[in-house]
């Protein structure tokens, strides 16, 4: 692909996946709540997904993703139903734990499927690539080489964006010495949680 669309398509998708949604609300409150250190599968999954809506858009599968709207409906009921769990776990968090310690008992695997669920559930992500990508770029040209490039240019933005919240997420948390601070880490990140999984609930 020229370098231009490629530029094209990174400022794009910078704006789209840097302004602040469900996603990042979704990935601040958890570093905050529970740190940085276990929260890679959940971003693991988030680029994963977002790669899958790529994916569908370049090899002109946005016909099936409408022909298989009702599951990618059901995914989207069970992330925010998982995200107010989320929610309801920091809430109620325990505020005990030794300085620079707190509990992680979500295993990998559910966080990864909390990440996908989030990513492929968000109607903003699923309009980007299925509809406003194919006015920025000539799908109908792209090669396999091109989808690597395309999959390669999303993938540095992406782990930039999110890399730089999980960065300030992380700093944010280290101010947290107290109890009271830490209780009301937990209210917040809960709030934020809660707030992601309405949003994407809120959205058609």
């Amino acid at each position: 692909m020229h370098l231009t669309s490629l530029l094209i398509f990174a400022a794009a998708l910078f704006v789209a996946a840097g302004s602040p949604g469900p996603s990042i609300a979704a990935l601040v409150a958890r570093v905050i709540s529970k740190g940085f250190r276990d929260v890679f599968p959940f971003l693991l999954a988030m680029w994963i997904g977002e790669g899958i809506w790529l994916s569908l858009a370049v090899f002109g599968l946005a016909v099936v993703a409408q022909t298989f709207h009702f599951a990618f409906v059901v995914v989207k009921w069970v992330g925010v139903a998982y995200l107010a769990y989320l929610a309801w776990k920091m809430w109620t968090a325990p505020v005990d734990a030794k300085e620079g310690e707190m509990p992680r008992e979500d295993s990998p695997a559910k966080l990864f499927f909390a990440g996908m669920a989030v990513t492929l559930g968000n109607p903003k992500i699923m309009m980007f690539y299925l509809a406003l990508l194919p006015t920025i770029i000539d799908l109908a040209s792209v090669s396999i080489v091109g989808w690597v490039e395309l999959t390669a240019t999303m993938a540095v933005v992406l782990v930039a964006i999110d890399l730089a919240w999980v960065l300030a997420a992380s700093q944010a948390r280290k101010l947290l010495k107290s109890k009271r601070a830490m209780k009301i880490a937990n209210r917040v990140s809960a709030t934020t949680m809660a707030g992601a999984a309405a949003a994407i609930a809120a959205r058609s």
